[in-house]
């Protein structure tokens, strides 16, 4: 890789304490105190404020309109006019610490739908200054940020979910009760995969500099990512395939379709689990892998036989099974699951809806299970969020099962990171990489001044 060397702008923004610090500042203050969210009648609004409102972030501004969004954040003013216009009363930022020091007492609740670099600092302040949460997935981009995350909300009593949609829907919760009530007997395999990535990775070097649009402040965008210069393609959407500042293939969509297996599977009672990249191709020091295949294996649990998982990204596909006929269609083609049992064959969609046997004949006689899991009201996770925040309930997709899941994720990158060839031991409970010293660096990364300031 090309020496990247830095334009004298650059180092300014780097060495140049900001003068907008107060509020991260404050979280030292705080971190420590008793902090208690404010208590709300079921029929009173909940004081929004929502950081990064521009395209994912719009539509979480969105499924919340019904409450007060009191503040809008986003460090490009351009990306959040959509936002901006349909809420002119809510007060406009582009530091989120600034707005949540200023706005501490208006706001009872907190949307992050930033880039992934940036879940977990505005998801810890907003949590440490006692504001309920939802965060878009990934929860986080390191091991180390999402099990923070997952203690800071438990020690805090604040209602927090992830945006995972799909874990809020009936295929879900159908797709879990067949799996329970043994449709396909003990599941041996798994296999998920993702037409993802649909933006640029297998990149070598940093972008040619260009100049920075007159609507983003680029070191806000930064955060506690190091320096570089802006160039045509971090942001928008494009950023998820740089190791700074995404999680890749893996980390925007597990979260979605590995949902089903890991909660069907139970694989959040794994006290340890291997990782291992099969193959890969592509991978850089600044960007994920054009396409890989991950493997995991997962110890008994309770009445579940040890089972394998696999992921595809980039287009890799399972081989089709045995006794399926060419003319089935695999889940819905791009994203989907497979599970392969001692007595069947499964299969699920991104979300874990239309999910049935296969062969198809097998279905034909199949009766589905009665339910058994409690379902959301209208699949809305946003309501249910916003209900929790009120009743002090359990949202959807909270912190305690999301912090695992995108761990499981998370931990693919990790492999990758390790290279080929590399299969890790992971002990969840000490979170340690067992057989691998070296590659627990992985687990965490550096955070630059003024951004490095959460607990771990």
């Amino acid at each position: 890789m090309k020496e990247f060397q830095l334009s004298r702008r650059a180092f300014l923004a780097a060495t140049t304490t900001s003068t907008l610090i107060a509020g991260a500042a404050r979280v030292y203050a705080i971190n420590t105190a008793s902090v208690v969210p404010r208590k709300l009648s079921p029929n009173e609004k909940l004081n929004i404020a929502c950081i990064g409102v521009g395209g994912m972030g719009a539509g979480d501004v969105k499924g919340c309109a019904g409450e007060n969004i009191v503040a809008l954040c986003d460090v490009d003013s351009k990306r959040g006019e959509e936002s901006f216009y349909r809420h002119p009363d809510a007060k406009q930022f582009k530091d989120f610490r600034k707005m949540l020091e200023e706005m501490d007492q208006e706001i009872d609740a907190v949307t992050v739908s930033t880039p992934d670099h940036m879940h977990a600092p505005a998801a810890y302040m907003a949590m440490c200054m006692g504001k309920h949460v939802r965060v878009q997935k990934p929860l986080a981009q390191t091991i180390a940020e999402a099990r923070l995350l997952a203690k800071t909300a438990r020690e805090k009593g604040v209602v927090n979910a992830m945006g995972n949609q799909g874990h809020s829907g009936d295929g879900i919760r159908e797709l879990c009760e067949m799996v329970w009530a043994g449709a396909i007997g003990q599941v041996k395999e798994s296999h998920t995969w993702t037409n993802r990535p649909i933006w640029p990775q297998g990149i070598a070097d940093p972008l040619p500099p260009a100049p920075v649009p007159e609507s983003l402040d680029w070191d806000l965008w930064l955060g506690p990512a190091p320096v570089r210069e802006y160039g045509d393609g971090y942001a928008p959407f494009k950023w998820r395939g740089w190791w700074d500042f995404g999680c890749g293939a893996i980390g925007d969509m597990a979260c979605h379709i590995m949902d089903p297996v890991f909660w069907a599977l139970k694989l959040y009672e794994a006290p340890s689990y291997t990782v291992e990249v099969v193959e890969q191709e592509g991978m850089t020091k600044q960007t994920f892998p054009n396409k890989s295949v991950i493997k995991y294996e997962f110890p008994a649990r309770g009445d579940m036989e040890a089972v394998t998982v696999y992921w595809y990204d980039g287009g890799l596909l399972p081989k089709r099974p045995e006794g399926v006929p060419e003319d089935e269609k695999l889940a819905d083609g791009d994203n989907g699951s497979l599970f392969i049992g001692t007595d069947g064959i499964l299969t699920t969609g991104t979300y874990g809806g239309d999910s049935r046997l296969l062969p198809a004949a097998r279905m034909k006689d199949y009766k589905k299970p009665e339910a058994t899991i409690e379902r959301i009201p209208g699949e809305n996770p946003y309501l249910h969020w916003i209900n929790a925040c009120k009743t002090g309930t359990v949202a959807s997709s909270d912190f305690s099962y999301a912090g695992p899941l995108t761990e499981v994720a998370n931990m693919g990158n990790v492999a990758l990171l390790a290279g080929v060839g590399q299969k890790l031991e992971f002990d969840v409970a000490s979170m340690k990489i067992t057989n691998n010293e070296a590659a627990n660096q992985y687990l965490t990364k550096q955070y630059r001044a003024p951004w490095d300031f959460m607990k771990f």
